[in-house]
């Protein structure tokens, strides 16, 4: 009887629809069937009836798996681990921006499949034909993303459990920091991000959950609408007049002007005498260019010379002032001429 069953080659792969032509088979079976890269081992995980397979080209399943497709397979895991140590070296060896994650090979040793991250487009034609010369089958270099690197390499998430991707995630759905934003969560992107530097796949489960209500009969609990507060109306804008100000005449400086203008009563101001400037005498000098005098005969000394009783006080300080200057400078004799 031909009937249909879905079957994965990863425990949290994705699930491919084969064929089945008189096997007798129950979910949870390792089978041999024949994809596109040749024979492997996979599981099965439904089985569906002969409608299934209506008007639909599907590959078939080979037989059910015995124990010489089980040793076949540990044999295999020694030559996927010989190529990955060699793959490194040529990387190496090359230096190409590359990283190997995993190698995976047929159950017919026809095909070896190296995985590897990059962030960009890598020449890897040199690395093949080494690849190539030393195990003498097809060579295939699959690139994958920081994701996939997570689900085939495992780990611990920050809550302790294994990563979801690597336990029940079949497909990866866009995650955005909306989801994080609508569930009211501190918006750290290091604190809401994985092992795989991105946004951690438990972000969509509160998101879609509370929107579809999952699980959460609606008789159970009963959620209290939230008053709607009424919009507010828009402002109308007025428009700005522009200012215009009357011209009036500065009071305060009038007022102050008059006041200036006016005697002070109060205080009436003191009349100061008016200064009288006194006559300057005249500079004396000790001997005038043009005098001689007859031998014998020698000048009177400015300081001998009795003061003048008729003088002012501003006459004795000037004559004072004058016979100062000329203590400090010498004195000057005029020779007699021959």
């Amino acid at each position: 009887m031909t009937g249909v069953v879905s079957i994965r080659f990863k425990p949290c792969g994705k699930m491919y629809d084969f064929s089945v032509d008189g096997i007798e088979l129950r979910a949870g079976d390792l089978v041999v069937v024949e994809s596109d890269f040749g024979l492997n081992i996979a599981r099965v995980v439904h089985q569906y009836g002969p409608e299934a397979a209506a008007g639909r080209e599907l590959k078939r399943v080979v037989r059910k798996a015995n124990e010489e497709d089980l040793k076949q397979r540990e044999d295999n895991k020694t030559l996927e681990h010989e190529a990955r140590l060699y793959c490194n070296e040529r990387i190496m060896a090359r230096g190409l921006p590359m990283k190997l994650i995993a190698t995976e090979s047929t159950l017919d040793k026809k095909r070896i499949i190296f995985y590897f991250t990059a962030e960009g487009r890598i020449d890897f034609r040199e690395l093949v034909k080494d690849l190539a010369a030393r195990f003498k089958t097809r060579i295939e270099m699959r690139q994958i993303g920081v994701r996939d690197e997570s689900k085939l390499i495992g780990g611990l998430g920050v809550c302790g459990r294994e990563l979801c991707c690597k336990t029940f995630l079949t497909s990866f759905e866009p995650i955005s920091i909306r989801m994080a934003k609508k569930q009211e969560m501190v918006l750290n992107v290091g604190k809401l991000s994985g092992l795989c530097s991105r946004l951690m796949c438990c972000l969509r489960y509160e998101y879609d959950g509370p929107a579809s209500g999952a699980g959460v009969p609606d008789d159970e609990i009963a959620l209290e609408k939230e008053p709607q507060m009424e919009p507010a109306e828009p402002r109308q804008r007025t428009e700005r007049k522009p200012h215009q100000r009357e011209f009036k005449p500065r009071e305060a400086g009038q007022q102050h002007r008059e006041r200036q203008q006016q005697p002070d009563q109060e205080h009436p101001k003191q009349q100061t005498p008016p200064v009288v400037e006194q006559p300057t005498a005249p500079p004396v000098s000790d001997i005038e260019p043009d005098e001689e005098f007859p031998e014998g005969e020698e000048p009177v000394p400015a300081e001998s010379a009795a003061p003048d009783a008729s003088s002012t006080p501003a006459d004795r300080v000037l004559q004072g002032q004058q016979q100062r200057r000329r203590r400090r400078r010498p004195r000057r004799r005029r020779r007699n001429k021959e």
